[in-house]
């Protein structure tokens, strides 16, 4: 059987018989017919797992679990197993949502689908977080990696790697709380935030901390900045020394909420 467009070609191929053999031509058309579609090669070598794992005992900004498993149906006793989940959107490794700090953002489930997959900016800032347990990401990062990579690419998220994922199974390490209620970990400062927004074409802002604003925010003005502009956010994000500084994909899957202010994301990089 031949697909649409076969005897079409089958007969310019007869009548081109100064190239082909009559024979020859029909061959050709029967081999492409019968042939299945060529896949798309892969543009990438592989994939790294940007998400921490869920559970009760992760940290949380609210020093509460951000989850909690109920098991309501047992498999040797109902022939499946299902679990009540109890969640903190906002736990874990998450996105926030522009509605988490504005007024009139949209909501989790309206985030559009093309600008969740982007371009990845990785700045790494570990050593100076090193030294500074409340360093805030500055301009003169984001010029330093552009001088190296270039400009930053289109619609990409640019995301702050600065070591402290490897703190997450230390919950008093990874927040930073001190006797006075104070957190102390790093963000991103109010300048490279609005830097980004007004001379940049970035979509989101990552950190692998537990906020966008470093610890001792109290006025959370990157969040407000950010979120109220439209874009998204990801925080408590994993393995950021795993990704090449540029030319990564990023791939952030979320859990499709109506009226959701963010949630648990899946974040998958490919390199």
């Amino acid at each position: 059987m031949c697909v649409p467009g076969c005897q079409e070609a089958l007969r310019a191929g007869l009548s081109r018989r100064r190239f082909f053999k009559g024979a020859a031509a029909a061959s050709f058309a029967a081999v492409a017919a019968s042939e299945p579609a060529i896949a798309v090669p892969r543009r990438f070598r592989g994939a790294v797992d940007l998400t921490h794992t869920m559970s009760p005992d992760f940290p949380t900004f609210f020093g509460v679990p951000g989850i909690e498993l109920e098991k309501k149906f047992d498999l040797k006793k109902d022939g499946f197993n299902l679990h009540w989940w109890r969640i903190i959107e906002h736990a874990g490794t998450h996105l926030d949502a522009p509605i988490h700090f504005s007024e009139n953002g949209i909501t989790a489930e309206k985030i559009a689908a093309e600008t969740l997959v982007v371009p990845l900016a990785v700045i790494d800032v570990a050593a100076k977080a090193g030294r500074n347990a409340d360093y805030e990401v500055t301009r003169e990062d984001c010029a330093a990696w552009e001088r190296r990579y270039g400009r930053l690419p289109a619609n990409a998220c640019v995301a702050m790697h600065s070591g402290w994922a490897r703190h997450v199974s230390d919950a008093a390490k990874f927040t930073g709380k001190d006797a006075s209620g104070v957190f102390h970990f790093p963000g991103f400062g109010a300048e490279v935030t609005e830097w980004l927004l007004k001379r940049r074409n970035v979509t989101g802002i990552a950190v692998d901390t537990l906020s966008l604003d470093h610890g001792p925010s109290k006025d959370f003005k990157t969040h407000r900045m950010w979120l109220s502009s439209g874009r998204w956010g990801l925080e408590n994000v994993a393995n950021l020394d795993q990704v090449p500084a540029a030319g990564a994909t990023l791939v952030v899957g979320v859990a499709k909420v109506k009226d959701a202010t963010g949630g648990p994301a899946r974040l998958i990089a490919l390199v």
